[in-house]
């Protein structure tokens, strides 16, 4: 028993203390979430006078648009996953397979752009979208689509340049077979790119995803009305108010928030590992 403690028994005691001190947060906000006093100190004993009344709260009360507020975020976050992928895709595809002047400035600029926060162009961009309201309401300021098109250009830097290192380990000599069968650069790229491609792109629309759901700054300042808030605008009223903060419902919404993130990770799951197992053997 010494010995087995010696060897690997202390590796298994610190993975259960990690494993501990990483799923206590999880386990603290549940408690709150099922608390019905809607307060973070009465949880200080887990679980004490466990109640549901938080989650009906979310979907029963008439001055609490949770159901709306889902369905906008998972509307935003599904069109900036898909989208970030194809625009990215694209670039990185060029990049990779074409060689054209300025193509090197283009990399440096895309990457210098990332290296800025987007709380520093937080006035910037809320100026440049009162301006396009004028010009084309529909993505302009107030509107969700116009919240998609910051976030489209926030994320195009990294990872245009994630996707083309990926691209870069695919054989030209594809390309080439293609072509000689007569398949133009589109057909190469969607026939054949985007499926061997598959794991890199799995990654990043995940992370486009859980970003745009967890993003709080850009939306307060695009979105206006309270009926087209995102689960992180919405839910923060919820505790903006110190006398009056509902700890309990916020917790509850925000765990029913993240329910569809942790789904899509377990779908895209065997892209993901065979993502890194392919990148590993090709190092």
């Amino acid at each position: 028993m010494r010995r087995w403690l010696a060897d690997t028994g202390w590796r298994h005691l610190v993975g259960f203390l990690m494993l501990a001190f990483a799923l206590f947060p999880l386990v603290f906000v549940i408690s709150a979430s099922l608390n019905p006093r809607g307060t973070l100190t009465a949880s200080a004993t887990l679980f004490d006078g466990a109640s549901l009344d938080n989650y009906l709260k979310l979907f029963t009360s008439s001055t609490l648009p949770y159901t709306r507020w889902f369905a906008n975020t998972m509307i935003i976050a599904g069109a900036t996953a898909v989208l970030t992928v194809l625009l990215a895709a694209s670039a990185a595809y060029a990049f990779s397979r074409f060689r054209f002047r300025g193509r090197r400035l283009g990399l440096l600029g895309l990457l210098l752009v990332q290296m800025f926060p987007q709380v520093l162009g937080a006035v910037a961009i809320f100026l440049l979208m009162a301006r396009i309201k004028g010009v084309f309401p529909g993505i302009g300021l107030g509107t969700q689509w116009g919240l998609v098109m910051v976030y489209l250009g926030g994320a195009m830097g990294v990872n245009t340049f994630l996707i083309k290192g990926f691209f870069d380990s695919i054989p030209r000599e594809l390309d080439d077979a293609a072509k000689v069968d007569g398949a133009t650069h589109s057909r190469v790229f969607f026939t054949i790119i985007l499926r061997l491609g598959a794991p890199v792109l799995a990654v990043i629309g995940l992370l486009a995803f859980i970003n745009t759901v967890n993003e709080f700054l850009v939306a307060s300042v695009i979105l206006q009305s309270p009926s087209e808030h995102t689960l992180a605008v919405g839910l923060y009223g919820l505790i903006s108010e110190r006398l009056s903060a509902n700890w309990g419902v916020f917790a509850a919404g925000a765990l029913i928030g993240a329910i569809p993130s942790v789904l899509l990770f377990r779908f895209l799951q065997r892209y993901i590992v065979s993502g890194l197992l392919r990148g590993s053997v090709k190092g």
